[in-house]
């Protein structure tokens, strides 16, 4: 018999969305197939699939041990999130004298389907940084007699979300600062500074509408500025290893002497970048709008304002710049209540007349309670109501009333 060839051999994932990129979350099913196309026909032993998720950690550090004595020491670690392996075709035995148990494929296109749980317990979404990485992936591996394993792998994505609808990222984010700029023993003014913006949480796409004020009491030209900042720190043997990088900027305009600036919701728009990660034990990633005042021949004064970029957006309802009537109408229309309130049943709905004559008999505990607080009890029990308006009917009287009060404030 001539030995075929293997022609193609790759991993296919099931995308359930619409961009057709393997995204997946803790809990959820990873399945797809191990694609094989061959010519003619191939004896296999074992195709085998190997899913494995790992933060990983590495970075060089030169050392100096004295004269003339240098060395490099290395640092690095490992968190393991995903171990799953399967046998797709044949077993997992080492003997290639035997040919019994080989499985034969015939000239074609052949799939072989596989199928794994992603734990329940938090996962590390998937990053790329300059000292670590998070990768998920699925190695394929077909064993065939007498030859080399062939092997194939494919990565796929994994988002540990975050909710930005909760009371901690929704919460405002602001600080104020000023600076006193000296020159020898010349002292300029004050150069002061106060932003605010809306949320603490975003997500990639969204703009930051930025509130400061900026007052220049020096004697130099300043600029305000705004930017995004993603900070990567990576953890090892005690170590730790930070990088700070530019995701997005704006500048204000040039603010003389004696001039000041606002800013009433300045827009800065978060391009697409990797959600923070917080949750791992040797990478985070994390966020944060720096607005600050860029001063010639000076330290810069600036004010930090932490962000976390989630993966769920903000929901409609719970926007801060939404009116309170648009609010209630959305929380109406959710709950199934109408928007204008309903006038309330009558009594007569409520409370029949039968009822009413039974309650207005006299109790048997009467010569206990004697009194006028029985009376009053006894007297309002089971009475109608006021009638519902939701014009008030005596416009007139209220307004008298409120004429002939005093007036207690000189200044009105």
């Amino acid at each position: 018999m001539v030995l075929g060839k293997v022609k193609n051999f790759f991993v296919s994932y099931d995308c359930l969305n619409d961009s057709n990129v393997p995204v997946f979350a803790s809990g959820d099913s990873v399945s797809g197939r191990v694609i094989i196309e061959v010519t003619g026909e191939i004896r296999v032993k074992s195709l085998n699939i190997h899913a494995k998720g790992l933060a990983k950690v590495r970075w060089t550090e030169s050392r100096n041990a004295g004269s003339n004595t240098a060395y490099t020491q290395n640092f690095t670690e490992e968190v393991e999130y995903l171990n799953h392996r399967d046998v797709l075709i044949g077993h997992d035995r080492d003997d290639d004298s035997c040919d019994e148990g080989f499985t034969v494929i015939h000239s074609g296109r052949h799939e072989f389907p596989f199928s794994l749980e992603l734990p329940q317990t938090p996962l590390a979404t998937s990053f790329e940084g300059k000292h670590g990485s998070v990768r998920y992936w699925v190695k394929a591996e077909l064993h065939r007699p007498w030859l080399l394993p062939m092997k194939t792998k494919k990565e796929f994505t994994v988002f540990e979300h975050i909710d930005i609808n909760t009371p901690l990222l929704l919460s405002p984010q602001a600080g104020t600062k000023d600076k006193t700029l000296c020159c020898w023993f010349c002292t300029s003014g004050p150069v002061s500074l106060s932003a605010k913006i809306e949320r603490k949480g975003y997500t990639p796409g969204e703009s930051i509408q930025i509130f400061a004020e900026i007052e220049n009491c020096s004697s130099r030209v300043v600029v305000p500025k705004a930017a995004i900042y993603q900070t990567q720190t990576f953890f090892a043997k005690g170590k730790v290893k930070e990088i700070k990088q530019l995701v997005a900027n704006l500048r204000g305009d040039s603010l003389p002497p004696g001039k000041s600036e606002t800013w009433d919701g300045k827009m800065l728009k978060i391009p697409p970048i990797s959600p923070s990660i917080l949750d791992c034990s040797i990478i985070h990633v994390e966020y944060s709008l720096m607005v600050y005042v860029d001063i010639p021949r000076a330290v810069n004064l600036t004010l930090n304002l932490p962000l976390v970029i989630g993966t769920i957006p903000l929901h409609s309802f719970g926007s801060r710049t939404s009116s309170v009537s648009s609010q209630c109408s959305m929380a109406m229309s959710w709950l199934g209540l109408p928007e204008r309130p309903e006038a309330p049943p009558s009594y007569s709905e409520i409370v029949t007349s039968e009822e009413r004559q039974n309650n207005l008999e006299l109790p048997a505990v009467r010569d206990e309670i004697e009194g006028p607080l029985y009376a009053y009890i006894h007297e309002f029990r089971f009475q109608p109501p006021p009638l519902y308006a939701e014009v008030d009917p005596y416009p007139e009287q209220v307004c008298g009333s409120m004429d002939r009060r005093p007036d207690t404030c000189p200044s009105r």
